[in-house]
């Protein structure tokens, strides 16, 4: 998996991930206004299953879609492309960064890294 989203592609798989399936209809409900025409949704999602982000299943006279890749594996592969592209490969560089222009100060710190150390276990 090595293609990045679009924007509105994007705005369509967080739908898409939030709801596990969907019509058509069920996205359209979910995006923010003003909402985008049927065709335009419909266009997208034939859009992300040629990508392979989404497939689908047979629903009565239409059909219903679901995501082909986890959103945490989009969420990592992506992350990995910024550090990469932005900051050499280092997240150090990364964190030091978003540390220096973000203004934290070291209790933001300490409980990053208190959250970090709860994830090893």
């Amino acid at each position: 998996m090595n293609k990045q989203l679009t924007k509105a592609e994007e705005q369509f798989m967080q739908v898409l991930w939030d709801l596990k399936q969907a019509t058509i209809k069920d996205i359209i409900e979910k995006l923010p206004e003003p909402k985008p025409a049927y065709n335009t949704v419909s266009t997208i999602i034939r859009i992300l299953e040629t990508k392979k982000f989404v497939s689908h299943s047979p629903k009565g006279r239409g059909y219903i879609y679901h995501p082909m890749i986890q959103k945490t594996d989009y969420t990592n592969q992506s992350l990995h492309k910024l550090v990469d592209g932005y900051f050499g490969g280092s997240f150090k560089s990364m964190v030091s960064f978003f540390v220096k222009k973000n203004d934290m100060d070291l209790k933001d710190l300490e409980s990053i890294l208190k959250e970090m150390d709860k994830q090893k276990d």
